[in-house]
């Protein structure tokens, strides 16, 4: 805490507000904080709240704005917090948005996009945290939306008010406190916020979520109910990410980038074990942001009872000597090409003798030209999705099948420290 407590109990209706602010982030506090303000009343709020903080601790912010352009009015909404940041005296930059061609899902792209624009604009600015201003009442429109998608213990979890992203600290410290509670502080302070008119749109679920809840009160389900409820499915969570993590160094061996499970194990491991296990292992082989939905447990045992192998999640599947293997799939990756420094697929990196005219490419059918690749005692199909170094049609190095010992790859993050931080 950096507010002095004689000021602070001075501060009337305030006070808590300042103290939530005040304790944002553990000790040591990053350097300097950003606040992301989109305009609305709670990252209004939050911006107002710190700008005071700032002036009484002397620590140094700076606000960042994301103009999204999914709305005519965004642009007028990242201008208004431009002005409102003049006059609390806070440095203030917009980022742009754009939507990638093809983008399935808009708004969860969208969120990523948020995400990372913030991440590099923190990182050039030497800014190590960034507060957000997520409220009790976004995390029980979380849970019920989230409830009628069937979501399981991680998904009806409550939002983490701390959590590493990007590189960079992030932090809600407005988690436990209400939207009502925010306006009635913007009302004192006479402070303008722009309404997003989605939130009265009734095509949106969300708007149909934040109707619906009032009428849930009479039944005793309020936001902050949701929250406590939440609250301990978080904590369940962990417990059960623990345990996962037992499991996988127990039974879960990493060879060649892919990851190997005993067909059968004894004593059998709880059900939602196996399947924490099993979908963290098509996430971190596969190389996706986002674990596979709808995978349940012992569904690939179930898949693989009359069948060798099955494809899922950018992965293939093969049972092989008493063993189930993940390997990564070759035509997930065939067209993946880039300069050899890069990281590839987002897990290997090459050391070797870079050249510009060397790209790094999947191997593919390039195994063919390696006729001593079975003594390496690796799976023709994990060879085939590992990386190589191509000089246009010729290959120069393929590590994994030990052809030129000039290059070598390793895995970037191996999948125990994957499930660390997931």
């Amino acid at each position: 805490m950096q507010l002095d407590q004689n000021w602070l109990t001075q501060q009337g209706e305030d006070a808590m507000l300042l103290h939530v602010v005040d304790t944002a982030f553990f000790i040591p506090v990053p350097a300097c904080i950003g606040i992301a303000v989109s305009g609305g009343g709670d990252s209004v709020a939050l911006l107002h709240l710190f700008a005071r903080w700032s002036a009484q601790t002397g620590h140094p912010i700076a606000a960042v704005t994301v103009d999204h352009g999914l709305r005519p009015e965004s642009g007028a909404e990242a201008e208004t917090v431009t002005a409102l940041c003049q006059t609390l005296g806070v440095a203030h930059d917009t980022l742009h948005w754009h939507a990638p061609k093809g983008a399935g899902n808009l708004p969860a792209a969208a969120r990523d996009g948020r995400y990372a624009l913030m991440a590099d604009w923190a990182k050039a600015k030497g800014i190590g945290g960034i507060v957000l201003g997520h409220t009790i009442d976004d995390s029980a429109e979380n849970f019920l939306i989230r409830l009628g998608r069937a979501s399981g213990v991680d998904g009806l979890a409550e939002m983490e008010s701390r959590f590493e992203r990007d590189g960079i600290a992030w932090s809600r410290p407005l988690w436990q406190q209400t939207r009502a509670d925010l306006r009635a502080y913007l009302q004192r302070h006479n402070i303008v916020w722009s309404e997003d008119p989605s939130n009265d749109d009734p095509r949106y679920l969300r708007t149909k979520v934040r109707r619906i809840l009032p009428q849930l009160a009479d039944l005793g389900i309020t936001a902050d109910s949701i929250h406590q409820s939440a609250f301990a499915l978080r904590q369940a969570q962990a417990a059960l990410a623990h345990y996962a993590r037992q499991e996988a160094e127990a039974h879960v061996t990493q060879d060649s980038g892919d990851l190997v499970f005993p067909l059968r194990i004894h004593p059998p491991m709880p059900a939602d074990i196996e399947r924490r296990l099993v979908v963290a292992a098509l996430q971190w082989v596969g190389s996706n942001p986002y674990p596979p939905r709808k995978v349940f447990a012992g569904v690939l045992a179930h898949e693989l009872a009359h069948q060798q192998r099955m494809t899922i999640g950018g992965c293939l599947v093969m049972k092989r000597k008493g063993q189930l293997r993940i390997t990564r799939e070759y035509n997930a990756v065939k067209d993946l090409r880039g300069p050899t420094e890069a990281i590839w697929d987002t897990r290997w990196r090459l050391d070797g003798p870079h050249a510009r005219d060397l790209e790094v490419r999947a191997l593919g059918n390039g195994v063919a030209l390696l006729p001593d690749w079975r003594k390496t005692g690796v799976p023709r199909p994990t060879l085939m999705a590992s990386p190589a170094v191509w000089r246009g049609d010729k290959l120069v190095a393929a590590p994994l099948a030990g052809y030129n010992p000039d290059w070598s790859v390793q895995i970037v993050a191996d999948f125990t420290s994957f499930l660390v931080s997931h």
